[in-house]
C-alpha cells in the first residue's frame, strides 16, 4: 500500500466546522467561517488544485454561485476555468470579480468542505 502524502496524513482545518454546524446555518456565514480557519492563497491559483472564494459575477441577467468550490482546470491572463462542485460542471471566473483572496483546499479536506453547506446562488 503507497505511503500517504503529509497534506493527506494532516488533519483538517475544517472538522471543527463539520462537527460545529448542524447544516441550517445561512451560507455566507459559513463561508466567513471557513474563510476564517484557512489560509489564503497567493494569486494566481494552480492548475489541478481546489479553492474556496467569494465571487461577485460581472455578467447580468446571470446565475452563479457567489461562493464557490471549485477544482481549477486552466488558467489564463483573464481568470480561470474550474469545476464548481456546488453546480456540478465548469465555470470561467474572472480576477476583477474575486472579491477577495483564494484559499486552498487540501485533497484530506475536501470530504469535510461536502459537509458544510455554503453554495450561493444569486443571479446578477
Amino acid at each position: 500500500m503507497p505511503r500517504k502524502t503529509l497534506q493527506q496524513r494532516q488533519r483538517s482545518r475544517l472538522a471543527g466546522l463539520v462537527k460545529k454546524f448542524i447544516g441550517t446555518e445561512d451560507a455566507d456565514d459559513t463561508m466567513i467561517e471557513i474563510m476564517n480557519v484557512l489560509t489564503e492563497s497567493p494569486l494566481p491559483p494552480v492548475a489541478g488544485k481546489y479553492y474556496v472564494f467569494v465571487y461577485n459575477a460581472k455578467t447580468p441577467n446571470i446565475q452563479y454561485d457567489q461562493n464557490p468550490f471549485v477544482y481549477v482546470k486552466k488558467v489564463y491572463n483573464w481568470g480561470f476555468t474550474g469545476l464548481n462542485y456546488h453546480w456540478g460542471k465548469e465555470r470561467q471566473y474572472t480576477w476583477d470579480e474575486i472579491a477577495g483572496k483564494l484559499y486552498e483546499i487540501y485533497p484530506s479536506e475536501i470530504e469535510d468542505l461536502k459537509r458544510l453547506s455554503f453554495g450561493n446562488v444569486r443571479t446578477k
